[in-house]
Protein backbone atom coordinates (compact mmCIF):
# COMPACT_ATOMS: atom_id res chain seq x y z
CA UNK A 1 0.00 0.00 0.00
CA UNK A 2 0.93 3.51 -0.89
CA UNK A 3 1.73 5.96 2.26
CA UNK A 4 -0.94 7.79 2.70
CA UNK A 5 0.55 11.07 3.59
CA UNK A 6 -1.49 13.22 2.46
CA UNK A 7 -5.04 14.74 4.28
CA UNK A 8 -8.44 14.24 3.60
CA UNK A 9 -10.57 17.15 3.91
CA UNK A 10 -14.44 16.32 3.80
CA UNK A 11 -16.52 18.79 3.26
CA UNK A 12 -20.42 18.51 3.55
CA UNK A 13 -23.69 19.10 1.63
CA UNK A 14 -26.88 20.95 1.89
CA UNK A 15 -28.80 20.08 5.52
CA UNK A 16 -25.95 17.82 6.98
CA UNK A 17 -22.90 19.45 9.12
CA UNK A 18 -19.86 18.33 9.63
CA UNK A 19 -21.47 15.62 12.21
CA UNK A 20 -22.18 13.55 9.08
CA UNK A 21 -18.72 12.64 8.45
CA UNK A 22 -17.76 11.42 12.29
CA UNK A 23 -18.38 7.50 11.43
CA UNK A 24 -15.87 8.09 8.38
CA UNK A 25 -13.49 9.90 9.98
CA UNK A 26 -13.19 6.92 12.30
CA UNK A 27 -12.85 4.51 10.24
CA UNK A 28 -10.03 6.55 8.47
CA UNK A 29 -8.42 7.10 11.83
CA UNK A 30 -8.09 3.45 12.01
CA UNK A 31 -5.69 3.65 9.21
CA UNK A 32 -3.91 6.93 10.33
CA UNK A 33 -5.69 8.87 7.86
CA UNK A 34 -5.64 12.56 8.51
CA UNK A 35 -8.72 14.42 8.21
CA UNK A 36 -10.09 17.78 8.18
CA UNK A 37 -14.11 18.71 7.92
CA UNK A 38 -15.08 22.19 6.60
CA UNK A 39 -18.07 23.63 7.90
CA UNK A 40 -20.21 25.79 5.42
CA UNK A 41 -22.83 28.39 5.84
CA UNK A 42 -24.20 27.99 2.30
CA UNK A 43 -25.10 31.59 2.01
CA UNK A 44 -23.13 31.45 -1.20
CA UNK A 45 -20.94 29.79 -3.53
CA UNK A 46 -18.40 32.12 -3.40
CA UNK A 47 -18.70 32.47 0.38
CA UNK A 48 -18.22 28.89 0.43
CA UNK A 49 -15.38 28.14 -1.92
CA UNK A 50 -13.50 31.47 0.57
CA UNK A 51 -13.91 28.59 3.42
CA UNK A 52 -12.67 26.05 1.79
CA UNK A 53 -9.97 28.05 0.47
CA UNK A 54 -8.84 29.33 4.30
CA UNK A 55 -9.26 25.48 5.43
CA UNK A 56 -6.83 24.25 2.95
CA UNK A 57 -4.13 27.31 3.16
CA UNK A 58 -4.03 25.97 6.86
CA UNK A 59 -2.71 22.02 5.54
CA UNK A 60 0.72 21.60 5.32
CA UNK A 61 0.87 19.56 2.28
CA UNK A 62 -1.19 17.57 -0.13
CA UNK A 63 -5.14 17.04 -0.31
CA UNK A 64 -7.75 14.52 -0.81
CA UNK A 65 -10.71 16.33 -1.62
CA UNK A 66 -14.15 14.81 -0.70
CA UNK A 67 -17.13 16.72 -1.37
CA UNK A 68 -21.05 15.08 -0.34
CA UNK A 69 -23.95 16.36 -3.14
CA UNK A 70 -24.10 20.54 -3.12
CA UNK A 71 -20.55 20.38 -2.14
CA UNK A 72 -19.34 18.77 -5.36
CA UNK A 73 -19.66 22.13 -6.26
CA UNK A 74 -17.76 23.74 -3.84
CA UNK A 75 -14.46 21.39 -3.78
CA UNK A 76 -14.27 22.03 -8.02
CA UNK A 77 -14.20 25.71 -7.76
CA UNK A 78 -11.13 25.74 -5.31
CA UNK A 79 -8.06 26.42 -7.47
CA UNK A 80 -5.48 25.38 -4.66
CA UNK A 81 -2.39 23.45 -5.90
CA UNK A 82 -2.68 20.93 -3.14
CA UNK A 83 -5.49 19.51 -4.13
CA UNK A 84 -4.21 16.26 -5.58
CA UNK A 85 -8.11 14.55 -6.16
CA UNK A 86 -11.19 14.74 -5.74
CA UNK A 87 -13.86 12.55 -4.36
CA UNK A 88 -17.52 13.14 -4.67
CA UNK A 89 -20.16 11.21 -2.58
CA UNK A 90 -23.40 11.55 -5.08
CA UNK A 91 -21.94 14.91 -5.64
CA UNK A 92 -23.00 17.65 -7.93
CA UNK A 93 -20.39 18.28 -10.71
CA UNK A 94 -21.53 21.18 -12.56
CA UNK A 95 -19.62 21.99 -16.20
CA UNK A 96 -17.69 26.00 -16.40
CA UNK A 97 -20.96 28.01 -16.88
CA UNK A 98 -23.22 25.43 -15.11
CA UNK A 99 -25.30 25.87 -12.02
CA UNK A 100 -26.01 23.15 -9.34
CA UNK A 101 -29.91 24.00 -10.51
CA UNK A 102 -28.83 22.80 -13.94
CA UNK A 103 -27.01 19.19 -12.82
CA UNK A 104 -29.72 18.63 -9.94
CA UNK A 105 -31.97 19.03 -12.94
CA UNK A 106 -30.88 17.07 -15.16
CA UNK A 107 -33.17 14.38 -15.52
CA UNK A 108 -36.60 13.80 -13.40
CA UNK A 109 -36.48 13.10 -9.90
CA UNK A 110 -38.66 10.52 -8.29
CA UNK A 111 -41.98 10.31 -6.40
CA UNK A 112 -40.15 10.45 -2.86
CA UNK A 113 -38.36 13.01 -3.75
CA UNK A 114 -38.88 16.46 -1.33
CA UNK A 115 -40.48 19.28 -2.79
CA UNK A 116 -37.63 22.25 -2.85
CA UNK A 117 -38.56 26.04 -2.02
CA UNK A 118 -37.52 28.83 -0.09
CA UNK A 119 -39.26 28.86 3.32
CA UNK A 120 -39.93 32.38 5.13
CA UNK A 121 -36.06 33.35 5.62
CA UNK A 122 -35.37 32.77 2.36
CA UNK A 123 -33.58 29.99 2.82
CA UNK A 124 -34.33 25.83 1.63
CA UNK A 125 -34.85 23.69 4.56
CA UNK A 126 -35.85 19.85 4.59
CA UNK A 127 -38.86 18.69 6.55
CA UNK A 128 -38.21 16.15 9.26
CA UNK A 129 -40.11 13.45 7.20
CA UNK A 130 -38.23 14.21 4.21
CA UNK A 131 -34.66 12.65 6.51
CA UNK A 132 -36.83 9.32 6.82
CA UNK A 133 -38.19 9.19 3.15
CA UNK A 134 -35.82 10.62 0.70
CA UNK A 135 -32.66 12.08 2.99
CA UNK A 136 -31.25 9.20 4.48
CA UNK A 137 -34.47 6.22 4.83
CA UNK A 138 -31.51 3.88 5.92
CA UNK A 139 -30.20 6.00 9.05
CA UNK A 140 -32.09 4.51 12.25
CA UNK A 141 -34.77 6.91 13.54
CA UNK A 142 -32.52 7.99 16.00
CA UNK A 143 -29.96 9.50 13.23
CA UNK A 144 -33.27 10.54 11.34
CA UNK A 145 -34.46 12.89 13.57
CA UNK A 146 -30.26 13.60 14.93
CA UNK A 147 -29.76 14.80 11.10
CA UNK A 148 -33.32 16.98 10.84
CA UNK A 149 -32.17 19.13 13.82
CA UNK A 150 -28.54 19.85 13.20
CA UNK A 151 -29.43 20.06 9.45
CA UNK A 152 -27.49 23.45 7.52
CA UNK A 153 -30.49 25.13 5.36
CA UNK A 154 -29.26 26.43 2.05
CA UNK A 155 -29.53 29.82 0.20
CA UNK A 156 -31.12 29.84 -3.20
CA UNK A 157 -27.92 31.88 -4.34
CA UNK A 158 -25.65 28.87 -3.83
CA UNK A 159 -27.42 26.70 -6.64
CA UNK A 160 -28.18 29.42 -9.16
CA UNK A 161 -24.57 30.59 -9.29
CA UNK A 162 -22.64 29.66 -12.63
CA UNK A 163 -19.13 27.85 -11.95
CA UNK A 164 -15.52 28.46 -13.24
CA UNK A 165 -13.72 26.20 -15.00
CA UNK A 166 -13.91 23.22 -12.11
CA UNK A 167 -10.54 21.31 -10.97
CA UNK A 168 -12.19 18.13 -12.03
CA UNK A 169 -10.86 18.99 -15.66
CA UNK A 170 -7.43 19.41 -14.12
CA UNK A 171 -7.02 16.36 -11.19
CA UNK A 172 -8.03 12.67 -11.07
CA UNK A 173 -11.87 11.90 -9.68
CA UNK A 174 -13.46 9.51 -7.81
CA UNK A 175 -17.49 8.71 -7.34
CA UNK A 176 -19.66 7.30 -5.13
CA UNK A 177 -23.05 6.50 -6.74
CA UNK A 178 -25.60 6.23 -4.65
CA UNK A 179 -28.11 4.25 -6.67
CA UNK A 180 -31.14 4.41 -3.62
CA UNK A 181 -30.76 8.29 -3.68
CA UNK A 182 -34.18 9.67 -3.91
CA UNK A 183 -32.07 12.89 -3.69
CA UNK A 184 -30.04 12.57 -6.71
CA UNK A 185 -31.36 10.58 -8.99
CA UNK A 186 -28.79 8.00 -9.78
CA UNK A 187 -29.59 8.29 -13.77
CA UNK A 188 -28.15 12.32 -12.83
CA UNK A 189 -25.27 10.94 -10.79
CA UNK A 190 -24.04 8.42 -12.91
CA UNK A 191 -24.14 11.06 -15.98
CA UNK A 192 -21.96 13.79 -13.60
CA UNK A 193 -19.64 10.14 -12.81
CA UNK A 194 -19.13 9.73 -16.96
CA UNK A 195 -18.58 13.43 -17.62
CA UNK A 196 -15.80 13.76 -15.11
CA UNK A 197 -14.17 10.63 -16.33
CA UNK A 198 -14.55 9.40 -12.67
CA UNK A 199 -13.33 6.05 -10.98
CA UNK A 200 -16.93 5.51 -10.23
CA UNK A 201 -18.05 2.80 -7.79
CA UNK A 202 -22.26 2.43 -7.33
CA UNK A 203 -23.98 0.89 -4.38
CA UNK A 204 -27.47 0.30 -2.67
CA UNK A 205 -27.19 3.25 -0.70
CA UNK A 206 -29.16 6.20 -0.24
CA UNK A 207 -28.11 9.55 -0.17
CA UNK A 208 -26.10 9.72 2.78
CA UNK A 209 -23.57 6.91 3.02
CA UNK A 210 -21.17 9.24 5.07
CA UNK A 211 -23.73 8.26 7.55
CA UNK A 212 -25.56 4.67 6.32
CA UNK A 213 -23.16 3.05 4.75
CA UNK A 214 -19.35 4.78 5.96
CA UNK A 215 -17.38 1.93 4.99
CA UNK A 216 -18.06 1.83 1.34
CA UNK A 217 -17.05 5.58 1.78
CA UNK A 218 -13.99 5.17 3.22
CA UNK A 219 -12.69 2.72 0.88
CA UNK A 220 -12.82 4.73 -1.94
CA UNK A 221 -11.34 7.63 -0.70
CA UNK A 222 -8.88 5.89 0.56
CA UNK A 223 -8.33 4.45 -3.25
CA UNK A 224 -8.32 7.82 -4.63
CA UNK A 225 -4.90 8.26 -1.97
CA UNK A 226 -3.54 4.97 -2.84
CA UNK A 227 -3.48 5.78 -6.42
CA UNK A 228 -2.26 10.01 -6.32
CA UNK A 229 0.24 8.73 -3.61
CA UNK A 230 1.63 6.16 -6.51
Amino acid sequence: MAQLSATVVLVHGAWADESSWKKVRDWLDKISVKTVTVGLLMASLKEDVTTLDMVLAAIDGPVILVGHAYAGAVIAETQSAQVKALVYIAGLAPDEGETVVDVFNRFGHDDQAPVLEPASDGRIWLSPEAFVTAFAQYATAEEQKALATAQRPISPACIVTPVGTPLWKRVPTWYLVAQHDHMIPEKTQRFMADRIGAHTRAYPVDHLPSVTAPSLVADIIVDALNVSAA
